[in-house]
């Protein structure tokens, strides 16, 4: 800080007469009055504009301090890192074959999850027992459609010769139902005894009565594989109860998506039990059904180390739509042991999915700082968290923006965080104030005043 000074001359002058005043102190000290005073007046004049000089360049300073602006606050931010999800452990069959897809699934899971997601075993053919009964259910009614699900179609007129197969299959150790001679069902409902107990001399007794031989039957079965792409199944009858009949695990997914398409077989095989003249009361071999969401479709198994569960579930795992499962195990030692693998592969679908925590509300990612010792926080607003699959990479990335009042609680940007097809986004606050410099600090410190 600087300040004008008087010129040498005028200083002089003024202690000039300061000396003559001292000199002549006494009136009539033969000065002439009006000189002195002149001389007086002439002095207290300069002394004025000294001191005016001299507080006018101090009041200057003073106001230009209080009003010069100050360098905006400092920011310091750090995104939080982020988080690393628990991969998934799928659980699939250990022994024999095994293979799911999952419809829904592909943001998660990826883009083949609704063509075959998953496998264990090879995809070699298998023997698949009663499944064929699925075959021979959809062959017919490609042959004899229903208008809808409740159309219970033509009618089937059973003979001596239908009779008769109860015994035959009685005999093999088949599934059979009670088919009077002379009896009468609607064609959905011997569909119905065909599929949900396995009525193997129903699954005869329908497919002749629709194509009029067996030998026809299985023309039609090969046409119908060949012209659904099903090139690794071979069906020589319509039961299941000859190993020859084979599908890969490939195969019978793509199966299991036309069965759940078709409207009445879909209807028949989420049929827990059903009770019709003739036949009686019959309960669905597939145990599973409305257990971890399973609804559907077909047990076979030829015994020990052959059996076999091919299904549809419903997995409800917290996205936002259920997902579609269709899964094959074969191979199985036990009825209970296959159940036992496909209840844990579903559960272990389930458990992949998670919400995943990312941040508190009050985290502290930046500050704000002056150079007269004025601070605040940069917190988060609220808890955040993601849902996503498996260990799925989460991103993050964080936006800010310049706060116009530095107050508590002003919203000064978000963190938006991404994982699959998800995203979660939370703001930005600030925590305390910014308050303005004091107006000593500003007189005392006029380096840090004039930028901004």
């Amino acid at each position: 800080m600087t300040t004008d000074q008087q010129s040498p001359d005028e200083l002089s002058e003024f202690a000039d007469l300061l000396r003559d005043e001292q000199q002549f102190p006494a009136r009539g000290s033969g000065v002439d009055p009006q000189v002195r005073r002149a001389r007086r007046r002439r002095g207290w004049i300069i002394t004025a504009v000294v001191f005016a000089l001299l507080f006018g360049t101090v009041g200057g300073y003073v106001g230009w301090a209080l009003t010069a602006p100050v360098a905006a606050p400092a920011r310091v931010s750090r995104a939080p890192a982020a988080p690393v999800p628990e991969a998934a452990s799928l659980a699939l069959p250990a022994t024999g074959a095994s293979a799911i897809s999952v419809a829904g699934g592909d943001p998660y899971l990826g883009p083949t999850a609704s063509g075959i997601w998953a496998t264990s075993g090879t995809d070699e053919p298998r023997a698949i027992a009663s499944i064929t009964k699925l075959i021979t259910a959809l062959v017919v009614l490609d042959a004899k459609p229903l208008a809808d699900a409740a159309d219970p179609g033509p009618t089937i007129t059973f003979d001596k010769a239908d009779h008769d197969l109860y015994d035959k299959y009685y005999v093999m150790g088949a599934t059979i139902a009670a088919m009077p001679t002379g009896s009468t069902m609607s064609l959905r409902d011997a569909l119905a005894t065909m599929l949900i107990p396995s009525a193997s001399n129903y699954a005869e007794a329908v497919s002749t009565w629709a194509f009029g031989s067996q030998g026809a039957f299985v023309s039609a079965t090969r046409r119908w594989l060949a012209a659904h792409g099903l090139v690794g199944t071979t069906i020589v009858e319509p039961t299941g109860i000859s190993a020859s009949n084979t599908s890969t695990p490939s195969d019978l997914i793509a199966l299991g998506r036309l069965a759940a398409a078709h409207p009445a077989i879909a209807q028949i095989v989420a049929t827990p039990a059903l009770s019709l003249p003739g036949p009686g009361g019959m309960s669905n071999t597939n145990s599973l059904l409305g257990v971890d969401g399973i609804t559907g479709l077909k047990t076979g198994n030829l015994g020990e180390n052959s059996y076999n569960l091919l299904y549809t579930a419903t997995l409800d795992v917290g996205a936002a739509e259920p997902l579609s499962v269709i899964g094959v195990a074969l191979g199985g030692a036990t009825r209970q042991s296959v159940n036992a693998d496909v209840v844990r592969t579903l559960d272990s679908i389930r458990a992949g999915f998670q919400q995943v925590p990312l941040v508190a509300r009050g985290f502290e990612v930046g500050s704000y700082s002056t150079p007269w010792g004025s601070t605040a926080r940069v917190i988060v607003a609220d808890d955040a968290s993601i849902f996503t699959w498996s260990d799925t990479p989460i991103t993050v990335a964080m936006d800010t923006m310049t706060p116009k009042t530095y107050e508590d609680g002003e919203l000064v940007g978000s963190i938006t965080w991404t994982a699959g097809p998800n995203t979660t986004s939370v703001a930005l606050e600030i925590d305390g104030s910014i308050i303005p410099p004091t107006e000593w600090w500003r007189l005392t410190h006029p380096s840090k005043l004039g930028t901004k």
